[in-house]
């Protein structure tokens, strides 16, 4: 079996897995894949996907699951105590929290769409997924990646508004506002996904290509077990990932572009240390985000001789490092969330 790492952003992310025969495929999973005489058929999709866990691994799956399980418990905890740090202290309803609050809330969904079929892989080698609940995990995976590069946009204006104009900070960012931002990130993944899971649908399968490449359900490695023409879904692929976390991207480069060069405008030193160190909490959210992304093109690009473990290894730092990290930065880096977090905890305690 040889097996091949390729990802380009959010929705060119997959794996490869060639000259596994169906076979050998039925050989393992006689009751739920569907019998070799449907190949003929001139319209198939398979009632079922197979899903791997990490390759060559799999005899360590159950102690693989320990650190696994230990990271989605500390990104659903972490997250979940922002959200209420900040709903349940007036001190911190302010902008640059209530941005945080979203960012903690798209780390629970990216979580928990991924945490479903990577533990039951890992814990009960339980590998089935059916083709419409992939459909479901895919689209919900992505749309919560294209939200938290929203998100992380609008951190940056956020940031830029607070150092550039710090007079007007409240004027600019009002409730209403943020509201305004909020529900145009939700629109803007949720409608940039929409047509994913329909264009993927009306493909014509391969009986014998069911197996993914993940514990989980990405666009493009779903688009590969297809025996049609897939030019549309990668062009449309494409586009999402040039208007989304493309975009976001430079618009985040020139935003601090404009923040370095008002901080470089400040006359005091002190001032300067000052201004930057309110942007170091988000600069680190960024460079968590958006390493992983960076760090798999250039392994797809340049580490074709690296070992596929190397290769799924990356997937899995992208998809759930980033919600473990980002409560742990916020929660060091900034004394009023540590402390409301630890109240709330306190409390919880207490009751």
């Amino acid at each position: 079996m040889t097996v091949k790492f390729h990802r380009a952003g959010i929705l060119s992310v997959s794996i490869e897995i060639e000259e596994i025969t169906f076979s050998r495929a039925l050989s393992c999973f006689p009751r739920r894949v569907p019998p070799q005489s449907h190949t003929n058929i001139s319209f198939f999709q398979p009632p079922d996907f197979l899903l791997i866990g990490i390759p060559g691994l799999e005899a360590g799956h159950s102690w693989i699951s320990i650190p696994f399980s230990s990271m989605y418990t500390v990104a659903l905890t972490g997250n979940c105590l922002i959200v209420l740090a900040v709903r349940k202290t007036p001190s911190l309803h302010q902008p640059m929290y209530y941005f945080l609050s979203m960012l903690a809330l798209s780390d629970v969904g990216l979580t928990l769409s991924t945490l479903p079929t990577t533990l039951s892989v890992l814990w009960f080698d339980y590998r089935f997924i059916g083709f419409n609940a992939c459909l479901v995990q895919m689209f919900f995976l992505h749309s919560f990646s294209v939200l938290e590069s929203s998100v992380l946009l609008a951190m940056s204006f956020d940031r830029f508004v607070a150092v550039s104009n710090p007079l007007c900070y409240a004027a600019v960012l009002t409730n209403n506002v943020i509201i305004k931002i909020g529900m145009a990130t939700v629109t803007r993944a949720t409608l940039s996904l929409f047509p994913v899971p329909f264009l993927l649908k009306r493909l014509n399968y391969c009986p014998g290509k069911i197996i993914l490449s993940h514990s989980f359900c990405f666009h493009a490695d779903v688009m590969k077990r297809a025996c049609a023409d897939i030019t549309v879904n990668i062009l449309y692929g494409l586009y999402v990932v040039l208007s989304t976390v493309g975009l976001d991207s430079l618009l985040i480069v020139l935003s601090y572009t404009l923040i370095l060069h008002t901080v470089m405008g400040l006359a005091s030193p002190k001032e300067r240390v000052r201004a930057l160190n309110t942007c170091v909490s988000h600069i680190l959210a960024v460079l968590v985000f958006y390493i992983p992304v960076i760090g798999v093109s250039m392994i797809h690009r340049f580490g074709r001789h690296l070992s596929h473990l190397v290769h799924a290894l990356v997937a899995y730092v992208y998809l759930v490092v980033p919600p473990v990290l980002n409560p742990i930065i916020y929660s060091v880096k900034s004394r009023p969330i540590r402390e409301a977090m630890l109240r709330v905890l306190r409390k919880k305690g207490q009751g």
